[in-house]
């Protein structure tokens, strides 16, 4: 999709805020500091939209983000982060589950995961509850860049095997500093939300 038009429309932490215009949404979910700001910019062509921190943890509520009134991307708070209290983690963790559990507008999930690491114990919480959930998932694997491109296959395997990942899914290669990747995640999330475009 060529975007032109995005806005920032709210930051919700409970069902009675969210949008009401009944647009597909696309969750995006990862560890803190994984590049969820970083992904989001580069899909719609922003140097920095989405705001990127140099505090890890700093996504506290479900960011909305629509892009050219065809849908939303729905930046949700990071996860693993260990300075943020054990409370606010379960509170973050509620908030997630509430969403992607009730939230009959979503139409996937987009998992981030550090493509130079094993996925965590919370990576792999985070897939299974959305498989469990029966949610479309794409796995992207980020800062892709930093691995030389004869190690991505596998890194790939190293990842789909920690994650017992279903072929269902799709696992894209990604980095925000080169744009690898970013085609085919916009083809998953047009397919997912039944929409067209070009880049």
């Amino acid at each position: 999709m060529k975007v032109q038009e995005v806005e920032m429309v709210m930051s919700a932490v409970s069902e009675a805020q969210y949008p009401t215009d009944q647009l597909p949404e696309i969750a995006l979910s990862g560890r803190s500091n994984v590049g969820k700001s970083s992904l989001i910019n580069k899909l719609i062509n922003r140097k920095s939209y989405a705001r990127t921190s140099s505090k890890p943890g700093k996504t506290q509520t479900l960011n909305f983000y629509k892009v050219e009134s065809q849908l939303y991307f729905v930046d949700v708070p990071g996860y693993g982060y260990a300075k943020v209290s054990k409370k606010q983690r379960e509170k973050f963790g509620q908030i997630i589950e509430t969403y992607l559990t009730t939230r009959q507008n979503v139409r996937g999930l987009i998992s981030l995961i550090d493509g130079r690491h094993e996925p965590t114990e919370d990576d792999v919480a985070m897939y299974v509850f959305a498989k469990y959930y029966d949610l479309p998932v794409l796995v992207v694997a980020t800062k892709m860049d930093k691995i030389s491109k004869s190690k991505w296959n596998r890194q790939e395997k190293i990842i789909k095997e920690k994650l017992d990942f279903n072929p269902v899914d799709k696992f894209v290669s990604f980095s925000a500093l080169t744009g690898a990747g970013k085609e085919q995640v916009w083809e998953w999330i047009e397919r997912q939300c039944e929409i067209g475009g070009q880049q």
